[in-house]
């Protein structure tokens, strides 16, 4: 009987397709075995394929033990390797391997070929030192003239921060196409250089998709949202990138609205939500204030199955329920989580229980935390304090002060302090809070100082609320509310000539006192009252005539008003018709007149409610028995029955 011997290349053309079909560890199992008894260990294209292979199978320690039997490697098997360890979660070990290539190859012929993922691997990896060193050898091997190897060296100054290195390799290239500019710029953006960025995208001869999301993001991350809003008008073709970028630029830059008008305009538009963009519009929705659009945008969550894991989906709902005044679905939310809580999702229920003054509960919520041995860090100190401070809680507030520093070893930052040092002037420690200012190891900012000056309005001390008020005013000279907490010092101890001084100095510097705002949402559109006038209500008549009607109804109640907190030195009926128009007792009677059956009415204010207005809503939540839901500048105050949740202590 007479064999037919198989040739090696008839070997290799049958070999390499099954390789191609190999999607089993076991399948490449018997597939190398055969390989090494038909002697194709030596054929580069069949070894090459099987250490990729074994990369992605079974990781780079069984691509390496393949690897150090070949006999002679040649420059494709070590550029397989460099390649892939390039991708992987330890691209340093690229770098060594491609020096060990170096000292190992007799002809370095093809060595252009490993270039592009040793540079990869030196942005990955910060290895700014060893990119300058292949960048020397490319100049020595004239290799500059290879796009690849110059688009790659191009793209690692770019990732390192070295724009200038990267720009001089750009002015130098032969040849540039699409990739090279979209790596420049993306490196200018990436540094702040948002006008070297804009040069050169006015410059670049063809925009794409990849230049024109990076310029949208970078103007968004820059607050120029009109030269991002030019951008994104201008093009033809849209991805999800392009979509969120906007979006979230609309956020960065405080205009919610838009970002929720164009995240409908999205979906409309059929274009699916990633992660980001979700995240990014229930930010919006937690701006607003308003729940009823984070509700569906949940709903949307629930019935296309993406998993709150994503992103940081669950936080943001977390965050989104609570910031609109709903902190039970907020829990709701955080207890279903299916998947291991992260730190954010136990930060967010902590700040989110703070935020309504819900002291003792954000305390279980930690002490849960660390039952589970969840690490705490920064921001779950500063959502505790933040929840003592808005819930009185003095001796747990120092303790927290204390444990973040002793247990934990996470050293304060001027965040926390601000806390304690707010914490204190509340209480009315306000020699205490100056000893904690004088004692920290850093230098007090403008809220410090605000903290300071607002205590001392609420308990009339002139002293060290004029000393804050100087400190203060020379951090943030441009900072209306310095000047207003001041004038309102004096005006409380009656010092009218005072309060003419700082409004003339205000006048002088031409600072503008941020006028009251509140916002109230009926049948799905958001209402907005400026204090003293309505504004986008056509029926500002009835709206002025029903706080008439509340307050003759209150009067009857026992309801005073609180001339204290008009500052200005004027005839008492005066001030009483001055209150009459606080823009959230506006909103107030518009949610009154519209109101369904048994809705609660939610307010949004921009400001911090002043007493009077929260006197008012009260004895209004209990007369006309409704719930009523304001959130002002600090916090959220729930008023049911004639009480509010914040027991007055805000």
């Amino acid at each position: 009987m007479v064999t037919t011997a198989v040739s090696p290349l008839m070997l290799v053309t049958q070999t390499l397709p099954m390789l191609e079909k190999c999607k089993t560890i076991t399948e490449l199992r018997q597939l190398h075995a055969h390989i090494i008894k038909t002697n194709l260990v030596n054929h580069t294209s069949t070894i090459t394929k099987v250490i990729s292979l074994w990369s992605h199978h079974g990781g780079l320690h069984h691509a390496l033990s393949v690897f150090h039997r070949i006999q002679d490697p040649d420059p494709f098997i070590f550029f397989s390797l460099v390649r892939q360890m390039s991708e992987s979660s330890s691209p340093i070990e690229a770098i060594v391997f491609y020096a060990h290539m170096l000292s190992s190859l007799k002809n370095l012929d093809g060595v252009e070929f490993s270039l592009p993922a040793v540079l990869k691997a030196c942005g990955k990896s910060r290895a700014l030192e060893e990119g300058r060193q292949v960048h020397g050898q490319i100049l020595k091997t004239q290799f500059l003239f290879d796009p690849y190897v110059a688009n790659a060296l191009l793209r690692m100054y770019s990732e390192l921060g070295q724009v200038y290195l990267a720009q001089r390799v750009f002015d130098k290239m032969p040849q540039r196409d699409q990739i090279s500019w979209n790596s420049l710029i993306t490196g200018y953006l990436r540094v702040g250089e948002i006008e070297l960025a804009h040069g050169l995208f006015n410059e670049i001869p063809e925009r794409d998709l990849v230049s024109c999301n990076a310029m949208i993001d970078g103007y968004g991350k820059s607050g120029k949202c009109e030269l991002a809003e030019e951008v994104f008008r201008t093009m033809h073709h849209k991805d999800v990138v392009t979509w969120t970028s906007m979006i979230s630029g609309y956020v960065c830059n405080h205009h919610p609205k838009e970002a929720l008008g164009l995240f409908r305009e999205m979906l409309n538009q059929g274009i699916r939500p990633d992660a980001p963009a979700l995240v990014s519009v229930l930010s919006a929705i937690a701006d607003l204030g308003f729940v009823e659009e984070g509700k569906w945008v949940h709903t949307y969550i629930s019935t296309n199955k993406i998993k709150l894991s994503s992103g940081f989906i669950a936080s943001a709902l977390i965050d989104m329920y609570a910031k609109c005044g709903h902190i039970e679905n907020a829990y709701h939310v955080f207890e279903n989580i299916s998947h291991y809580k992260n730190i954010g999702d136990w930060n967010c229920m902590i700040s989110g229980l703070a935020m309504h003054g819900l002291g003792h509960e954000a305390l279980e919520v930690f002490l849960d935390m660390s039952r589970k041995e969840i690490k705490p860090d920064e921001i779950t100190f500063l959502g505790l304090l933040s929840a003592c401070n808005h819930g009185g809680l003095g001796y747990q507030g120092r303790y927290c002060f204390e444990l973040m520093q002793e247990k934990y070893k996470l050293v304060p930052k001027i965040q926390h302090y601000g806390c304690i040092i707010d914490l204190l002037g509340r209480v009315g420690k306000l020699e205490e809070a100056v000893d904690v200012i004088q004692n920290m190891p850093m230098e007090a900012d403008v809220i410090v100082w605000k903290a300071v000056l607002s205590a001392c309005t609420r308990h009339s001390n002139v002293a060290i609320g004029e000393s804050a008020a100087l400190k203060a005013i020379n951090l943030a000279p441009e900072d209306s509310s310095c000047y207003i907490l001041l004038s309102n010092l004096y005006a409380k101890v009656g010092r009218w000539d005072d309060v003419g001084k700082v409004r003339l100095m205000m006048n002088q510097r031409g600072v503008q006192k941020i006028p009251g705002s509140s916002s109230v949402l009926v049948n799905g559109t958001v209402h907005e009252f400026l204090v003293g006038k309505e504004m986008n209500v056509k029926h500002s008549v009835e709206v002025r005539s029903k706080i008439e009607e509340v307050v003759c109804r209150l009067k009857l109640e026992g309801y005073k008003p609180d001339l204290s907190q008009v500052l200005l030195d004027i005839e008492e009926e005066s001030k009483e018709n001055s209150l009459i128009l606080h823009s959230e007792k506006m909103a107030l009677a518009f949610g009154l007149i519209n109101r369904s059956k048994g809705a609660p009415i939610h307010i949004v204010k921009n400001l911090r409610i002043c007493h009077d207005c929260h006197s008012f809503i009260k004895l209004v939540s209990g007369v006309y028995n409704c719930r009523i839901v304001v959130r002002d500048q600090n916090r959220f105050h729930q008023f049911k029955n004639g009480s509010c949740s914040c027991q007055d202590f805000w």
